[in-house]
């Protein structure tokens, strides 16, 4: 085997390990959502993958005859890449307890062997090229550096550009039919059974095609953040339910703006309606666009409302307009990029009210809940304004705790709204925060059957919580823990 030949294998055997990986997270997330411990299984589970082919190709390039073996693994390794999409959307469909325990299982089926396969071509080249000892550390690093190469374009290819552009099924299955042609190749050029291996090779890729092909798809919108899909709701026509990853996020009447379906929504006009009896025209900023279910209800209930929405998904924006009827306008304007970017270009003291209802599966982004980042929303609040935040959590509720310590520490006034705390088990609480008292005794009577935490009662419940900052923010853990 030549040394272009050589490298140009392991380049791309390495470069496709790191693209599964990458795009192992998009599969996934319709499933398990995205986290750190998502990506930590990830992560986890392809690096064991190449620490075992490593091991298990070495071994097989001395007992057996490389140039025997390099086709049929290659072919095998795209074959298995083909296999990953009906595997995770088979096993992902069955549902289960969640955690991190299906996040492995679920990992591991669909990656692990690719991985593994994969992982085996290099050692199996090594072993090649290895033709006087005297040169040993030569090829070896030589052919470890075309491999790290690999993966490094592998990684900034899938990422960058790829996701943004290619739906994650159609990346994986060019990525595996390129493996089995490549593989197809070396078992014709080096082994006289090569027409045999590439009949059976044609046969599996095939059924992994075909397989890939009736699996469900969940997404409608596949964007480089989220799995997205928009349903109707047959109970009520004129309702549309927005769905990113694995959280049903918005819902959205297009007839009625003012119309809030889901019990957070109602609680988020609830404590703007105590924070602004008067109903008066606002200055709004939205952490988060989702549905633009709040935008278009404060336009509707208190006129001449602004509201600026910070949403990082351009994919969102455009189904909002595409699906869910949308119109952008001077008074209701949407900013692409990321919110903890996006909030430094606002000028100071300039909104009454800012919302944060930004998700990544069933948590708030980490650095959107930080001591840090709350300074930047207190800098561009007026003296009187108001921070209204959606967070989901468990008992015993240690995100939503140390949520409210941290608000406490940059607001002179917290209080928190939701289901009774006590025996509730899980789901949306809405914090409020402010330089000035809210929540007046009517707002007891208002809210039916909720839980209004304030003053000693509040203090009670956070007890010794800690601060949430940039450096301390174990927010996925915490929940991941608390729900299972």
């Amino acid at each position: 085997m030549s040394k272009l030949v050589a490298a140009v294998l392991v380049f791309v055997c390495s470069a496709a390990v790191l693209m599964l990986e990458i795009l192992a997270g998009r599969l996934l997330a319709p499933y398990v959502g995205i986290s750190l411990e998502t990506y930590t299984s990830i992560i986890g589970t392809v690096l064991a993958g190449i620490a075992a082919g490593a091991w298990v190709g070495g071994k097989l390039a001395d007992r057996f005859d490389p140039r025997r073996l390099l086709g049929p693994t290659v072919c095998l390794g795209g074959v298995l890449a083909l296999f990953t999409v009906p595997i995770i959307r088979a096993l992902g469909d069955q549902g289960g307890p969640g955690g991190r325990g299906t996040t492995l299982l679920l990992t591991f089926a669909g990656f692990f062997l690719p991985a593994v396969v994969l992982s085996a071509v290099t050692p199996m080249v090594v072993k090649l090229q290895l033709h006087d000892l005297h040169r040993t550390g030569g090829v070896i690093g030589r052919l470890s550096g075309i491999s790290t190469s690999g993966a490094l374009v592998g990684t900034f290819v899938t990422g960058y550009l790829l996701t943004a552009t290619t739906p994650t099924s159609t990346t994986i299955f060019a990525l595996g039919t390129t493996l089995i042609v490549v593989g197809a190749a070396l078992a014709l050029w080096f082994s006289r059974r090569g027409g045999a291996v590439v009949t059976i090779v044609a046969v599996l890729a095939a059924v992994a095609a075909t397989v890939g092909a009736s699996a469900h798809a969940p997404c409608q919108v596949e964007s480089a953040y989220f799995c997205i899909r928009v349903e109707r709701d047959p109970t009520r026509p004129s309702d549309r339910i927005l769905w990113l990853d694995n959280l049903e996020h918005s819902r959205v009447d297009l007839k009625d703006p003012t119309d809030l379906s889901f019990p957070y929504e109602i609680l988020f006009g609830d404590a703007i309606a105590d924070a602004f009896p008067n109903h008066q025209a606002l200055d709004a900023l939205h952490i988060g666009g989702g549905g633009f279910t709040l935008p278009r209800y404060l336009a509707a209930e208190y006129p001449g409302t602004k509201s600026l929405v910070l949403e990082i998904d351009p994919a969102v924006l455009k189904v909002g307009r595409e699906k869910l009827g949308l119109h952008t306008s001077d008074a209701l304007q949407v900013r692409i990029g990321d919110a903890r970017i996006g909030i430094r270009k606002l000028r100071p003291n300039s909104e009454d009210l800012v919302v944060g209802d930004a998700f990544a599966s069933l948590s708030v982004p980490w650095h959107l809940t930080t001591r840090e980042f709350l300074r930047e929303v207190d800098r561009v609040m007026r003296p009187d304004g108001v921070y209204i935040m959606n967070v989901i959590d468990y008992p015993p509720f240690r995100f939503v705790r140390s949520e409210l310590a941290t608000l406490r520490k940059q607001f002179s006034w917290v209080g928190a709204l939701s289901p009774p705390l006590t025996s509730y088990s899980g789901g949306n609480v809405i914090l409020v925060a402010s330089d000035r008292a809210l929540f007046r005794d009517g707002l007891h009577t208002e809210l039916v059957g909720e839980s209004v935490r304030q003053g000693l009662d509040l203090d009670r419940f956070v007890a010794d919580a800690p601060v949430i900052r940039d450096d301390f923010a174990p927010i996925d853990q915490w929940l991941n823990a608390d729900k299972h």
